[in-house]
């Protein structure tokens, strides 16, 4: 194929994905779901699961593998500029004095990691039956339990606004908790990948040295070179933008040269990035990379897809399916449901905070993406887990509905109420604060809009 043919192809390629992501994503938007849950289905129907199915090599014709590795480069630059932008609104500096949330967090990690591991343990067979005949060791252990712990911080922020959380103490709690699980399963699974599948003791020492070198740099290097940079009088923004996109595609490069994944660069490279005086990310400088990564983040969805393999999945796989989608929903649920519980939460809340959590969508992606790519995984138990996202995803817009019943809404949180007088809580943020009287008079609404004296 000649380099105009593959522009050709690629323009085209394109073309399909992204106008097919955004109409079954508006699509499912009328639905009551999330967005995501219409551009995963629709990465998958562009596979070769459903695509393929047409006659007349359709699925060939447009996504010939002449272009795979130019849809696969797009994808991976998607998802830097998106782990760059979650990692640069991370904050972590929520935690302090918040014991709900440390509560929460800590359930929601450490007991579908339990669950993920245990179902492995007591089903090896079926495990190993469905990833190719891999070896259920510790490697594929620690990647299970991570597989079942995530939770997707953006599509649980719009979930939240769809639903009209946004502000109240279960959707700021879970929102809280989300991003702290996040930030205790990234880790995890980079030691899961720098081991690698069949790595030594030794190749892992080093990699682990020179990974630790390497956020040691990042982190007392290159963020004060940045942070004098970006606080120079007068930058203007065209000026910022550019630098921080080059430290995350750097950042990226260097991870995926000590054999991690690119996300991990990209992640590390948005946590650095200096923050505005008052603590919160610049949006001038935040807005331009989240523009980007969505445009391209259809891609994603559609290299995703592809791998998603239906036609192979035998019966025996739903039985394994069944398992997983259990563990996974009873992990996160009674692990959120049951801490905001311990912590004085009313048990209608202390649910839907459990839904919340069980939300994995795009994240959860990523990660059985990086498990593929590591050879973790094979492509049966991807397709298996990929399913797992999606079903966990969609039912958290019908939960949640049902535990706000029109006829029984939650209460709304009062500003500085302490439930049983115990340690403050996580409380909605009024829209704005009052301020200072304004001089003068003010209107009063029963003399036909004609001032009042001011008391």
């Amino acid at each position: 194929m000649s380099s105009d043919s593959v522009i050709t192809h690629v323009v085209a390629a394109l073309a399909v994905v992204v106008a097919a992501s955004y109409a079954l994503g508006a699509l499912a938007r009328r639905f009551g779901q999330p967005p995501v849950v219409g551009q995963l289905f629709a990465g998958i129907a562009l596979g070769p699961s459903l695509l393929g199915l047409l006659p007349g090599g359709v699925h060939e014709a447009l996504f010939p593998s002449e272009i795979q590795p130019i849809l696969n480069a797009l994808a991976q630059v998607a998802l830097i500029f998106f782990l760059f932008a979650v990692g640069y609104e991370l904050d972590l500096g929520m935690l302090r004095g918040q014991r709900s949330v440390t509560t929460v967090s800590v359930s929601g990690f450490v007991l579908p990691m339990l669950l993920g591991a245990a179902i492995v343990l007591l089903l090896p067979g079926p495990f190993a039956a469905a990833n190719g005949d891999r070896p259920t060791d510790l490697t594929f252990l620690l990647y299970m339990a991570i597989a079942l712990s995530v939770t997707a911080v953006p599509v649980l922020a719009s979930i939240i606004k769809d639903q009209g959380l946004a502000g109240t103490r279960p959707g700021t709690v879970a929102m809280a908790s989300a991003g702290v699980i996040d930030a205790l399963s990234w880790p995890v699974l980079a030691v899961v990948l720098v081991g690698g599948v069949h790595g030594s003791a030794r190749a892992w020492a080093v990699k682990a040295v020179l990974l630790v070198v390497y956020v040691l740099l990042m982190l007392f290097a290159v963020r004060p070179l940045m942070a004098r940079w970006i606080g120079r009088p007068g930058t203007p923004v065209s000026r910022q933008v550019p630098v921080a996109v080059t430290v995350a595609l750097a950042s990226a490069w260097a991870t995926n040269a000590l054999g991690l994944h690119v996300i991990f660069g990209a992640l590390l490279a948005g946590v650095i990035m200096p923050r505005r005086p008052d603590g919160t990310p610049d949006g001038r400088l935040l807005r331009p990379l989240q523009d980007t990564g969505g445009l391209l983040l259809p891609m994603f969805f559609a290299v995703s897809g592809t791998a998603v393999v239906l036609d192979g999945l035998r019966s025996s796989d739903l039985l394994l399916l069944t398992v997983i989608i259990a563990a996974a929903v009873v992990g996160k649920v009674a692990a959120g449901a049951f801490a905001a519980r311990a912590g004085r939460l009313p048990w209608r809340e202390s649910l839907l905070i459990g839904v919340l959590l069980n939300t994995r969508g795009l994240t959860e992606l990523i990660v059985l993406n990086v498990g593929l790519q590591a050879g973790v995984i094979g492509p049966r138990l991807y397709a298996l887990l990929v399913v797992m996202a999606l079903v966990t995803t969609a039912a958290a817009g019908p939960l949640i509905r049902l535990l706000r019943h029109p006829a029984d809404p939650l209460p709304a949180p009062r500003e500085g109420h302490r439930p049983g007088g115990g340690t403050p809580e996580i409380w909605s943020v009024p829209e704005a604060l009052p301020g200072p009287a304004p001089a003068g008079p003010v209107p009063d609404p029963s003399a036909g809009g004609e001032p009042a004296p001011r008391a």
